[in-house]
This record gives C-alpha cells, sequence and structure tokens, in this order.
C-alpha cells in the first residue's frame, strides 16, 4: 500500500510516496529575491500551484496509491493556519477523488516529526511519549509528544516567545549578505571560524527564551569589524547554547525520555554536535531536517492501517 505526501510548507513544496518500508521525496525551494527576508503568502500559494506538477512527475508514474495525505495547517492546535496549505490541499483531494482512496489531513508539524523519526531509524518513538524540538524558519518549540491513535499529538512545553531561530539564522545570513534562506551557508561560514565569539547571555524563564536581542548584537559585531566567518559562528554557537540550556531543564522535568530534534534548522552540524554529545539526542538525515512532504506520507500510512483513526 503506497501512500502519497503532499506538503506545501511557507517555504518548500515537496511531494512524497511512502510504502511502508521505502520512501522517495521531491521537494523545491520557493524563491525569494535576493535581500529579501521572506515571501507574502499569496506569492508561496502561487508559486506551490506553479510547483507541484513538477515535485509529481520527479517522483514518476503514480501506480496503486492507496491513500492520498497532506499536510493541511502548521501545527495541530486550534488557530493554526496559513494560505499556503491550501496548495498541498486541495490538489490531494482532488488525487483522492480521482483515485477513489481515502484522503487524510495532518499537521505540517505532524509530519516534521514523523519524517525525522523514520529518518533516524526510530519509528518507534511514534508509539511512546517523547520530547521533540521543531526548530525551523517559523517555529522554534520544545514539544511533549504522545501517540495519538495512528498520529501524534505534540504539546508545546517550551521554545522562544519572540522570532524563531530559523529567522534569526536568516536575518543574519541576510545582514552578511547571502541568500535567502541562508541556513546552508552560514553553517558552513562559521565552521570556517578561526575565532568564535563569546555566545550571547540568551535570557532564560523556565523552558521558555527570547532571542529578538541577538540581532542587534549581530549588528554590533558586523559595525564594531568583526569577520563575517566569527558573526556566523557567533549565531550558531548562541543558539546551540540556549537550545542546550532548555534541553537540559526539560529533560530534568522529564527524566528518561528521548529528544528528537527537527525542523530545518536541526541540519545545522554545531547544534547537532551539542546535542548529541550533551544528550544523545536523534536526529534525521539533513535533508529530511528540512521541509519535506515524507512525514505526511508516512503518516498517510499509518493512518490508512489504522482506520484513519488519529
Amino acid at each position: 500500500m503506497t501512500v502519497l505526501g503532499l506538503d506545501t510548507s511557507n517555504y518548500t513544496t515537496s511531494a512524497a510516496l511512502f510504502d511502508g518500508r521505502t520512501g522517495r521525496n521531491s521537494g523545491k525551494l520557493l524563491e525569494v529575491r535576493p535581500g529579501e527576508k521572506g515571501l507574502r503568502q499569496s506569492d508561496a500559494l502561487f508559486q506551490h500551484v506553479k510547483a507541484l506538477p513538477g515535485r509529481l512527475e520527479e517522483l514518476g508514474e503514480l501506480k496503486e496509491i492507496s491513500a492520498v495525505c497532506a499536510s493541511t495547517r502548521p501545527r495541530a492546535v486550534e488557530g493554526s493556519y496559513m494560505p499556503c496549505f491550501l496548495a498541498g490541499e486541495s490538489l490531494g483531494r482532488s488525487l483522492a477523488s480521482a483515485f477513489g482512496v481515502p484522503f487524510f489531513a495532518v499537521s505540517h508539524q505532524q509530519g516534521h516529526l514523523a519524517a525525522a523519526a523514520w529518518s533516524a531509524g526510530r519509528l518507534d518513538l511514534l508509539e511512546r511519549p517523547f520530547l521533540a524540538w521543531h526548530l525551523s524558519g517559523g517555529t522554534t518549540e520544545l514539544l511533549y509528544v504522545e501517540p495519538q491513535g495512528a498520529n501524534v499529538r505534540a504539546q508545546r512545553i517550551g521554545g522562544t516567545t519572540d522570532i524563531a531561530a530559523g529567522q534569526l539564522i536568516d536575518r543574519a545570513g541576510v545582514m552578511l549578505g547571502l541568500d535567502f534562506p541562508a541556513g546552508k551557508a552560514l553553517d558552513a561560514l562559521s565552521q570556517q571560524a578561526r575565532e568564535r565569539p563569546r555566545p550571547f547571555d540568551v535570557k532564560v524563564n523556565g523552558l521558555e527564551f527570547s532571542l529578538s536581542g541577538m540581532e542587534n548584537q549581530v549588528q554590533a559585531l558586523l559595525a564594531g569589524g568583526a569577520d563575517s566567518t566569527a558573526v556566523a559562528a557567533f549565531t550558531v554557537d548562541t543558539l546551540a547554547g540556549v537550545i542546550r540550556k532548555v534541553t537540559a531543564a526539560a529533560r530534568n522535568a522529564h527524566p528518561g525520555l528521548p529528544l528528537l530534534c527537527s525542523g530545518g534548522v536541526a541540519s545545522n552540524s554545531r547544534l547537532r554536535d551539542v546535542l548529541t554529545g550533551s544528550c544523545q539526542a536523534i536526529f534525521a538525515e539533513p535533508r529530511y531536517s528540512t521541509d519535506n512532504a515524507l512525514g505526511v506520507a508516512i503518516l498517510g500510512r499509518r493512518l490508512l492501517e489504522g482506520g484513519g483513526e488519529g
């Protein structure tokens, strides 16, 4: 039973197939003009509509599709909504009707968790409670995750109170003249640093923290003549440090639970080194940390096997 998954997030159009064992994902970043820090939702929606046929063509001929699953909102909580997800949902419902198969709706965040667990070889995590970070351009949330039928329920227990980790990385990258989104380029730049400035002391309150002051710190370093590699290192070291600190507090409050890291920022090499060394965190392969439809397809397969319960 092969399931087609669709995900039309804020910056990536993707489609995937999952047969219960193997999966294939086809993704394409949305285009952002040089120097700009993001896209309007109307522009993102338009680009998704144009890009989806190409994602399906790259997957090859769709044979024996047993169900279609799409992410229809950012998170599975009341009021969570972004117009860009309408592109994937609309196509998904149309294809399900044409194929005469069930359609399932999940959230973008649930898809991230499933993709990370599968990529790490730990789909068993979806069968019991665990802690998770969802680190992306729009979300920096620490989650308590537990099974919910064939799906998962993710409860926010911590994270940022203002800008997301990915937003900080992208804004710092734009200041350094990098293309948006800047995650990969900033990571590579930070690895070249010969000098690493002392990380900024981010204010932490329980399991929550604020990153808004970091923009001024980056600007100050640049104004003071700091090398671009040092600024990049300062940015990622600060993020890794505060996430490690909050993770330690969460593990004290929830002892014994494994930690899964998902989202595009979770592909950052510094963060992976810090959290792997400090708490044996579980990471997806970098290509499945970023936005993708494979986790959506995986959940669709689980929902199909569970009779749609989730």
